[in-house]
């Protein structure tokens, strides 16, 4: 997995490029990320679930892009960053995000819903995917960093 995709991603207008790595934007995305999931709750709490399934997938997506940020790799394609990300480390780390960007199109583009309790269990989910990659993102080492970049540079 990843080799031929992530070449792929490279090609795109929009797709992965190597960039500095830039905290400043990574804390944003980890704030928007958090507020977000503030916002999913307050929608859940109004029974709003289309947009309480789509803050709670972006809530994920500002999570993972802030590790995209910090290590400089910038992408405008969702499933690029995502895939980058499960190259980086591994499909554990990106199982819950692929499962509700399903979730947030099906609701988005067919008004399909999950019932009320599903969309409980999806915030819970995207509350532990936040400060997953919160901790992650904090934690980064420089020699972290440069080892990631070198990863995905070799993927072009």
């Amino acid at each position: 997995m990843g080799n031929k995709a992530l070449a792929w991603c490279f090609k795109l207008k929009d797709g992965l490029r190597i960039a500095e790595p830039n905290e400043r934007l990574s804390n944003s995305y980890l704030e928007q990320s958090k507020s977000s999931l503030l916002r999913a709750e307050k929608d859940l709490d109004d029974k709003d679930f289309l947009w309480a399934t789509v803050a709670i997938y972006y809530s994920e997506y500002y999570a993972l892009y802030s590790f995209l940020q910090k290590i400089g790799i910038k992408c405008e394609n969702h499933a690029c960053s995502i895939l980058a990300v499960t190259l980086l480390l591994g499909e554990d780390k990106t199982k819950t995000i692929s499962l509700h960007k399903n979730k947030r199109i099906d609701a988005q583009y067919y008004m399909k819903t999950d019932q009320e309790d599903k969309i409980k269990e999806m915030l819970k989910d995207a509350k532990l995917f936040v400060v997953d990659f919160d901790n992650l993102v904090s934690n980064l080492s420089e020699k972290e960093i440069k080892e990631y970049r070198e990863i995905v540079s070799k993927n072009k």
